[in-house]
């Protein structure tokens, strides 16, 4: 029993012959060549099929490079202003503030008087004919050739000879007699007046001129004064409340 020898759990490698393992790293070299091969054969079909049907095959891009006929230099960019699409209004607030506080009421405006904490003397009117108002408690006032803050100046002083002690008077124009416009422009007709019109804007507010307009026969009678005759405009030509404006055909 404990002459006999143990043979290792391995001896049968030893039956195996030599040349076995030594072809192994044969065999290994042979299958990578074989994934080689069959890859080659892979891409040259993919590259015959693209070739058949017109498609070519879609390389990476490269973001290096730029064509010299497309490189522009950084100097020749300009700047593009960007453009503000809000319509400006006709006249800009502050000249409008500036020509209301200049602004002579006539016959045709509309004003506002508010008395403060006394609901009873605030009204709305408007100009009569003879350029008076009736007021409560006062009776007739002329407000014609005034401007409002004249207006709110009479009415105080009234106001405090025996009906208020300290009266707050406000007076503003809530609506402006009309100017007039006809001949060759689109929608001709009255529009109401606005502090700082010129010609060209009271044009703009008529639709603009017709094609058979004509810019050096422009025509203004003024609302002030007794003289009707016409006078001879520019498009920056001021406007007055209650003025004619008229544009006549220019010949071809």
């Amino acid at each position: 029993m404990f002459g006999t020898s143990i043979k290792p759990r391995f001896a049968w490698l030893n039956i195996l012959p030599v040349k076995v393992f030594s072809t192994i790293p044969l065999v290994l070299h042979q299958v990578r060549g074989a994934r080689t091969v069959l890859l080659s054969i892979f891409l040259a079909i993919t590259t015959s099929a693209c070739s058949m049907f017109g498609v070519e095959p879609v390389a990476e891009p490269n973001f290096d490079v730029v064509p010299k006929e497309q490189a522009v230099e950084a100097d020749n960019y300009e700047a593009v202003p960007v453009v503000d699409k809000t319509p400006a209004p006709l006249v800009a607030p502050a000249t409008v503030a500036e020509a209301e506080a200049e602004y002579l009421l006539g016959q045709g405006d509309e004003i506002a008087i508010q008395v403060f904490d006394e609901p009873d003397l605030t009204m709305t009117t408007q100009v009569s004919a003879s350029g008076v108002i009736n007021y409560s408690y006062l009776g007739d006032i002329t407000v014609a050739n005034k401007t409002a803050q004249q207006i709110e100046r009479d009415i105080t002083a009234l106001l405090q000879n025996g009906y208020l002690v300290n009266p707050s008077v406000n007076v503003s124009i809530t609506e402006f007699r009309p100017f007039f416009i006809n001949g060759e422009v689109r929608s001709p007709g009255g529009y109401p007046y606005q502090p700082g019109l010129t010609l060209d804007k009271a044009i703009a507010l008529a639709g603009g001129l017709t094609d058979r307009a004509s810019e050096r026969k422009m025509f203004i009678i003024k609302a002030v004064g007794n003289d009707q005759e016409q006078e001879r405009a520019k498009m920056q030509t001021k406007i007055a409340p209650g003025d004619i404006i008229t544009i006549k055909e220019g010949f071809l």
